[in-house]
């Protein structure tokens, strides 16, 4: 039999249990329930983003992703297709490590305030970028577009990643009724926007040299991209290169375009059906492919599948 000294530490630490302060109880119980169940779905459809740009940027800076940096995050999901480590300098290199890492973290935070899903299939592969840009040139180049070659090419295909994701936070914030869930958007948000900042005007700075071997400027490759990312979105203009005629730019006084903005320079927004048209590179939220090749997951990403042709 259990002794009365015996009983007591376990009667105590059973009390204790009770009275753990909220954070922690949040953490062991992952308290989505007590969420609305808008804010869940809200919350945890980013996950693709955040997948995919965690598993880019890992891949693109140390040549390894999710499951040898942080394979609980996964949550068992198949690994990526195609990712590889970037030829890129150290400076580039030293700042999409830094990227990666903030990913990781991004991956964290969602994970920690909603159940969220296991990681999606994600085709990294050059193959997938190379397709996303012939797109958006309409017509194939030659070489191949590879996003892993050099410094430039990866920074252009970088372009592709957070910005999508930064229209996502803006258009769920309103969407948002826990004061909890509108604080964690508005902390991803920040973040994600920052990201987009300094890989654009990273490319700002060389808005005017030619991407070899294809004799296209890289303002070129940004219009050309943001012009996709409109039409598979298919709601009007919420993309912009960066450089643009001058009555769209800032105040209708400027063609440099370093950061995207409306006609009142605020962020563009995007809904979860946009998102995965462009991500799918379908133009339809019910045709996966592109990064996703089975498709996003989620209540809201699987509920659009579930009404595929």
């Amino acid at each position: 039999m259990m002794s009365l000294a015996a009983s007591i530490v376990t009667t105590i630490a059973l009390l204790n249990l009770f009275h753990l302060p909220k954070s922690y109880s949040s953490e062991i119980t992952k308290s989505n329930s007590s969420l609305p169940e808008v804010d869940v779905d809200l919350l945890e459809f980013p996950l693709n983003l955040e997948y995919l740009e965690a598993e880019f940027f890992l891949y693109g800076a140390l040549g390894y992703g999710l499951d040898k940096f942080a394979p609980n995050l996964t949550l068992g999901g198949p690994t990526p297709i195609g990712g590889k480590r970037a030829n890129l300098g150290p400076f580039t290199r030293d700042v999409i490590k830094q990227f990666a890492l903030q990913e990781v973290g991004h991956l964290r935070a969602i994970q920690s305030t909603v159940k969220g899903f296991p990681r999606p299939l994600l085709n990294l592969s050059a193959e997938s970028f190379a397709k996303v840009v012939d797109s958006a040139f309409e017509t194939k180049l030659v070489p191949r577009f590879d996003p892993y070659r050099n410094g430039l090419n990866f920074l252009l295909a970088s372009y592709l990643i957070p910005y999508v994701g930064l229209t996502g936070y803006v258009g769920a914030s309103a969407k948002l009724q826990d004061p909890r869930s509108k604080r964690l958007v508005a902390g991803l948000l920040g973040v994600e926007s920052g990201q987009d900042a300094v890989i654009r005007a990273l490319l700002y700075k060389y808005k005017n040299i030619k991407v070899r071997p294809y004799g296209k400027t890289v303002a070129e490759f940004t219009s050309r991209f943001s012009q996709l990312r409109d039409k598979l979105g298919n709601a009007g203009v919420k993309d912009e290169g960066l450089v643009v005629p001058k009555d769209e730019g800032a105040e209708g006084l400027i063609t440099g375009n370093v950061l995207a903005g409306d006609k009142y320079s605020v962020a563009y927004d995007r809904t979860p059906e946009e998102i995965l048209r462009i991500v799918y590179g379908s133009g339809d939220e019910r045709k996966p492919g592109g990064f996703y090749p089975k498709g996003a997951d989620g209540r809201i990403a699987k509920s659009h599948l579930s009404k595929a042709y």
